[in-house]
């Protein structure tokens, strides 16, 4: 049977990232008169920074400011991380049993390079995961399944046995883009939300086992 493998979106699945990556926002939106509201915040979760600037401040940031920006505001997440790590809740356990199952494992993020290297660092069990995928490889943000499909070829894995743990709409319809078993953690957004393109929904990391992760591949994969 070919090697199956398990990719994880990072904000709100490995890590409890959610309110650092908000406040993170807010700052960076005050030193520019600019504001976000949490709404805005969460339809755009998962997406590039890029895209987030130019979707929800149109015309205020040149495209050669945009660079910047997304730096400055990446700085700040890390800095509100580091005070406090969140992992998410069984998230460490989840990576210790699938690789103890010869799961394949990877990040794909939308996030910055920086900000994967500080979860790998300090998120239990992370030593697990092979392979990574950050904003800077791709060239088109979720819901485009090229962060998936660059992560499943970086673990030699293909797509049709490939599975996704993601909790943003966005993600879920790019794995589901990519050919792969889409699996949705509730928390970003609500099970309704999710179930219209999940094949799975959860409500948390610890329902999920390397063998329902396996036979829900396994049924799509024939």
């Amino acid at each position: 049977m070919p090697r199956q493998a398990v990719i994880f979106d990072m904000d709100g699945v490995l890590v409890d990232s959610y309110h650092a990556h908000y406040e993170a926002w807010k700052r960076l939106g005050q030193e520019h008169g600019l504001t976000m509201t949490e709404q805005q915040f969460a339809a755009t979760f998962g997406r590039t920074s890029a895209d987030i600037i130019d979707a929800l401040w149109p015309g205020q940031a040149d495209a050669a400011d945009i660079p910047a920006w997304d730096d400055h505001k990446e700085a700040v997440y890390r800095e509100i991380l580091r005070e406090r790590f969140p992992a998410m809740d069984g998230a460490a356990e989840l990576l210790q049993a699938l690789a103890r199952a010869d799961f394949a494992l990877a990040i794909g993020s939308s996030g910055p390079p920086e900000n994967v290297q500080l979860v790998l660092e300090c998120l239990p069990g992370a030593e697990s995961i092979a392979a990574s995928v950050t904003g800077r490889d791709v060239t088109r943000g979720k819901p485009d399944p090229q962060v998936f499909l660059i992560a499943a070829q970086r673990l030699s894995v293909e797509p049709q046995y490939c599975a996704v743990v993601e909790d943003a709409p966005a993600g879920v319809q790019a794995a589901r883009r990519a050919g792969m078993t889409a699996i949705a953690l509730t928390g970003t957004a609500d099970r309704a939300t999710l179930a219209a393109d999940a094949h799975i929904v959860v409500d948390r990391l610890c329902e999920l086992t390397p063998e329902t992760i396996s036979q829900a591949i396994l049924a799509r994969a024939g």
